[in-house]
């Protein structure tokens, strides 16, 4: 067990200081003060970081820590804390070790024993919740969906099976597939609500159902960064996710999906639909190449 008095160790201490996510008159004071008195500025990318201190004309000295140089700047953080420096974590834009490898950083101070201070401040995913007009809590936030398509549909089978309202995040050049793969899980009545652009003079919101959010994001360029807001489940959802993936599909749309999502030869894909399927390989042959 471990208890922090935070302000009562001669150690410095790692502040976690949430930065705006697109208006910068979202930077609250004490943050700003914070971001002056530290001994040193930690940051995902001393470029965007440099920026928003030139506007409050914060001349801290920073120092990089991302995923690319983990193991060194965490190393570099715990040194200079147990020397009585102090320390502002700050991430490219919202709550540090929020979808951000900040968590580690963290971690590893924590566990010198050294004191680690949050700030409150401004964060995408319950700035969308509370404006989507879904029930606001319970909630799960997700973040991001991973890449990899058996980890995705895993996910997506798990994060829609949920009664909260769930909350992930998706970037422009992904938004359609995921918003497809959702549709394919999702009854059609289900609510989703997209939050694009929070805080930035282009903030945009679309509110409906998972067809009309889909027809909307087909009509189009989709452009900014994007916050998706979840319904709960209902017990028409249930039904569909207790269902196989492949069994709102023909035949031949499940062996044209086995080729790709498992990278198989026809031949093979075939055999392996008709295992799925309970038939012979000669039906699913004859219904692929007709």
């Amino acid at each position: 067990m471990q208890i922090q008095n935070s302000f009562e160790k001669e150690e410095g201490i790692l502040y976690l200081v949430p930065t705006p996510i697109g208006n910068l008159e979202d930077m609250t004071f004490r943050a700003v003060r914070i971001l002056k008195e530290v001994n040193w500025i930690a940051a995902e990318d001393t470029r965007n970081t440099m920026k928003l201190c030139y506007h409050f004309e914060i001349d801290t000295p920073m120092m990089s820590t991302h995923e690319h140089n983990e193991m060194e700047s965490r190393q570099h953080i715990v040194e200079k804390l147990r020397m009585g420096e102090n320390i502002a974590l700050v991430s490219d834009a919202g709550t540090p070790c929020i979808s951000d490898p900040g968590q580690y950083v963290v971690q590893a101070v924590i566990e010198a024993g050294l004191p680690v201070v949050p700030l409150p401040g401004a964060n995408a995913a319950v700035t969308a919740l509370i404006a989507s007009g879904l029930t606001p809590q319970p909630f799960l936030f997700y973040g991001f969906l991973s890449r990899k398509k058996k980890e995705r549909e895993q996910q997506l089978r798990d994060v829609l099976n949920r009664s909260e309202s769930v909350i992930l995040y998706e970037s422009p050049h992904h938004l359609k597939q995921t918003l497809a793969d959702l549709k394919k899980w999702m009854h059609k009545e289900r609510r989703i609500v997209l939050a694009r652009e929070l805080t930035k003079r282009y903030e945009q919101w679309i509110r409906g159902t998972v067809d009309e959010v889909v027809e909307w994001a087909e009509e189009g360029e989709v452009r900014g960064e994007f916050c998706l807001i979840l319904e709960g489940i209902s017990e028409d959802d249930e039904a569909v996710l207790q269902a196989e993936w492949w069994e709102s599909l023909s035949v031949v749309e499940h062996v044209d999906e086995m080729i790709q999502r498992e990278n198989l030869k026809p031949k093979d894909a075939i055999r392996q639909v008709a295992i799925m399927r309970n038939v012979s390989r000669r039906e699913v042959y004859n219904a692929y190449h007709q």
